[in-house]
């Protein structure tokens, strides 16, 4: 399994809108559908700060790929360019 942990760091005050952008388009969804998702979910942080934390979870590598190939993937990073700032990825390999 690979776990994904996502930071955005939001531009000043666009953590909200860019959450509802991606709720509103379905982004979540369609990625909790694709095949070999396990986990997929946002997360606000408590201590004031603009960030935006996705943790996801994959079956293997395979479907973490498929993921970076789908349409709804290529439009949240459209989204990314009005809102966020910088992207920090934790990747994370978890063996059974």
């Amino acid at each position: 399994m690979i776990v994904l942990n996502v930071t955005y760091k939001c531009k000043a005050g666009m953590r909200e809108m860019f959450l509802a952008s991606i709720i509103a388009e379905g982004i979540d969804g369609k990625c909790r559908a694709e095949e070999g998702n396990i986990k997929y979910d946002y997360y606000v942080p408590t201590d004031g700060s603009n960030d935006l934390l996705l943790v996801e979870k994959w079956k293997d590598a395979e479907a973490l790929a498929a993921h970076g190939r789908q349409d709804h993937f290529l439009r949240l990073g459209e989204l990314k360019l009005g809102y966020v700032d910088d992207t920090v990825i934790e990747k994370f390999v978890v063996e059974d």
